[in-house]
């Protein structure tokens, strides 16, 4: 009966190795546009690479290991104007975490130098479905942005590396552009260094292809950013 027992408990763990974990996935937290934009992007993780995933996974790792031992699990996405990539990494990382129940998990976004969050930025995370408003007006806006009416607000906002809204120590830097990475061969206080290097998509800005452009650079780093969170999900 012993040896029967430890057979039976031996293939349970196989099986439960075998089928990954049922992650907990809260649209709740999100509006009925926003929810069904990310349902497609939760839908399609197989449009990412190999080779794309290879460099995503020292973040899920990094972030996975500070969940485990109970530390922030903090990333700080960088740009050379804090105006497009990284406010939309750092957007798409703090939705996707809360997506999946990762609430210690803290998304910021800085860059070589303060500009201002672009308003075509803006305008492609609203048609994603999240819902915004300009709380400041001038040169550098300062934007709120919330996944569902009521719900707690993003601050977004154009920011320098070492602005004091962004952690100092034992986070993960995730260069979103190469000009960014080469001005900042080293970032105080990060523990990782993450080269995303996502094209611009000011490339396209005044010409008949912007919104398209900033609508695939949305849905590439939306996907990507998701992706990272299931796999910290699945980890936990």
């Amino acid at each position: 009966m012993t040896a029967y027992r430890l057979m039976a408990a031996a293939s349970l763990s196989m099986c439960l190795l075998a089928f990954p974990k049922i992650l907990r996935a809260d649209e709740s937290v999100m509006s009925k546009p926003l929810a069904d934009y990310v349902n497609s992007i939760t839908t399609s993780f197989d449009e990412i690479p190999a080779q794309r995933r290879a460099v995503l996974q020292p973040l899920v790792n990094f972030l996975a290991a500070q969940l485990k031992v109970g530390k922030p699990a903090e990333l700080n996405a960088i740009c050379t104007a804090n105006s497009r990539r990284s406010q939309l990494t750092q957007t798409w990382a703090h939705t996707a975490a809360r997506y999946y129940g990762l609430d210690a998990v803290k998304a910021h976004s800085s860059g070589t130098q303060a500009t201002a969050c672009n308003a075509r930025t803006v305008a492609a995370l609203e048609r994603a479905g999240f819902m915004i408003d300009m709380t400041k007006i001038g040169e550098n806006p300062v934007y709120e942005l919330r996944l569902v009416e009521g719900g707690v607000a993003l601050t977004l906002w154009s920011k320098e590396i070492d602005d004091a809204s962004n952690p100092t120590g034992d986070f993960a830097a995730l260069m979103c552009c190469s000009a960014a990475a080469e001005a900042c061969p080293l970032v105080p206080g990060a523990t990782l260094r993450v080269p995303l290097l996502y094209d611009d998509p000011k490339e396209a800005d005044d010409t008949p292809a912007e919104k398209a452009t900033y609508d695939e650079r949305c849905e590439q780093i939306a996907r990507e950013m998701f992706w990272v969170m299931s796999q910290v999900a699945q980890a936990e």
